[in-house]
């Protein structure tokens, strides 16, 4: 395994750039989630690291060698892909060692680092099998089998769950998971789903047109987001967001624009006067209390109660424990942990700390 550095990468399809200036080290042994919304540059940024896509100015660094020059097969990394690549007319003990085969390795070579590898994910059973024998998440136990065959010093994953339906996918992110937790190998990982980063991510990269907003563990990102677009990005429910102002005679409440008041217990470098946007998780909100909402939808879903509603003309998730019997159009009184507001500057969206 290896570090991964990006320094200063550029990526522009003729007039048009992508990439504005990337920059991120990913230590040894991490695994790392690039995550943002589609067109936010994420998987151009793992084709350029995997070398298949030219860089247009910058470097990458796989441990201390410069690769922007170097084709993909000089890199030493191994791609899991979203639609798994594997050759339909051969086995699954074929596809796993096709690149094995490819550098020349005997038989005995090959089948002495598949076995291992197909122990590993369960596969053992399926080796005799064609792909079109297989169903989706053991197709992609079987690209994931042919990467760990190569034993790379980094190992990139291009959305490999978005096949998948919703139980599966929740089944595979664990696997991936417990795999590296087994093989310790540097993994570069992108997907457009917070959840996925937020559940398997030493470290989440959070992308957005081109750029790099935030850099952080999840729980980080989570409690402390940068600015308006990580908070909003990340977390599900998303957070809710409201605009206003800190009141003139007390800076440790915030005034909505529809009159609500909102206590905040560190409103940090906020003035009175300046526009603001107060930030608040779903999971922060409390049955009882002096801030009125009209409920909107109500959505049991078993250990908790999604409640959306109306503060003012600003729309608000709520997530309660409790079982709640509210109606559409009724009046619900809650309230909000003043520990968990977050205040952000409405004209530039940067969070104002503490």
């Amino acid at each position: 395994m290896a570090p991964v550095t990006f320094r200063d990468v550029r990526k522009a399809f003729g007039q048009v750039e992508v990439l504005h200036g990337v920059s991120v080290d990913i230590e040894e042994g991490q695994f790392v989630v690039l995550v943002g919304p589609s067109g936010c540059g994420k998987s151009t940024l793992l084709r350029m690291l995997a070398g298949l896509e030219h860089i247009s100015s910058g470097e990458i660094l796989i441990g201390d060698r410069v690769v922007n020059d170097l084709p993909p097969k000089d890199r030493d990394i191994a791609m899991v892909f979203q639609n798994y690549a594997l050759y339909p007319h051969i086995t699954v003990a074929e596809n796993m060692g096709f690149s094995l085969m490819l550098k020349g390795a005997s038989k005995s070579e090959i089948a002495a680092k598949v076995a291992p590898a197909a122990e590993i994910l369960g596969l053992t059973h399926l080796l005799e099998r064609y792909p079109r024998q297989l169903s989706g998440g053991q197709r992609q136990r079987v690209a994931m089998g042919r990467a760990i065959v190569r034993d790379p010093q980094v190992f990139l994953f291009d959305e490999p769950l978005s096949n998948l339906d919703a139980k599966l996918r929740v089944s595979m992110r664990t696997e991936i998971k417990n795999l590296h937790q087994r093989l310790k190998t540097t993994t570069v990982y992108v997907t457009h789903d917070q959840i996925e980063a937020m559940t398997m991510a030493d470290k989440i990269v959070v992308m957005h047109d081109g750029i790099v907003e935030q850099v952080g563990e999840p729980l980080e990102l989570y409690d402390r987001p940068a600015n308006l677009f990580v908070a909003g990005f990340i977390g599900s429910p998303a957070m809710n967001m409201a605009p206003g102002r800190l009141d003139d005679a007390d800076r440790g409440v915030f005034v909505t624009r529809g009159g609500q008041r909102i206590a905040v217990a560190a409103p940090g470098a906020a003035e009175p006067g300046r526009d603001l946007v107060c930030g608040i998780r779903p999971e922060a909100i409390h049955l009882g209390g002096d801030v009125a909402l009209t409920v909107e939808v109500v959505e049991p879903t078993g250990s908790e109660t999604h409640v959306v509603a109306k503060m003012d003309d600003v729309e608000v998730t709520c997530v309660f424990r409790e079982r709640i019997t509210a109606r559409p159009g009724e009046t619900l009184k809650i309230s909000i942990d003043p520990q968990a507001v977050h205040l952000f500057d409405a004209e530039g969206g940067k969070r104002l700390s503490a």
